[in-house]
């Protein structure tokens, strides 16, 4: 998806037949077990499998073109990195137009290695991008904490 692009359930005119926008949809998210790029712009998409619009198969259409032009691309696993765990953690302050909740993200590695990763948004509102990354961070070191025993 463009960077920077807030997609709404009011956003373009309703497709007349939803069921393409729905299986292409639903196959993206098989692809998203080895193309971990694609996961926020495919359950951003998902989220309007009720009534999708223009706009919305619009930025389906964005992410087929990427696709098609990346081949090969995915997961990489290397038989010589460090055995360090890390991680990478962000929050989008009221991502979500609709509901205003903030989205959290982050990605954990062994060595150079994707091991897990989530999106998500979070479950309350949160009051200021402050409070947002504080439940990244804290969703990030449960994680870390459950891959570190």
């Amino acid at each position: 998806m463009e960077p920077n692009l807030k997609l709404s359930s009011t956003d373009g005119t309703p497709l007349s037949d939803p069921s393409l926008y729905r299986r292409l949809v639903g196959r993206l998210m098989y692809l998203t077990i080895s193309r971990p790029e694609i996961i926020y712009a495919v359950n951003t998409l998902s989220q309007f499998m009720k009534s999708p619009s223009s706009s919305h198969m619009d930025a389906l259409h964005h992410i087929l073109r990427y696709l098609k032009k990346s081949p090969g691309q995915g997961l990489c696993f290397p038989a010589n990195s460090d055995i360090r765990l890390m991680a990478y953690a962000d929050s989008d302050w009221a991502g979500c137009p609709d509901t205003r909740r903030s989205v959290t993200a982050y990605c954990t590695f062994i060595g150079n290695s994707l091991i897990s990763w989530k999106s998500s948004k979070q479950t309350t509102i949160s009051r200021s991008s402050a409070e947002a990354e504080y439940r990244t961070l804290a969703a990030v070191a449960d994680e870390l904490s459950w891959l570190g025993d």
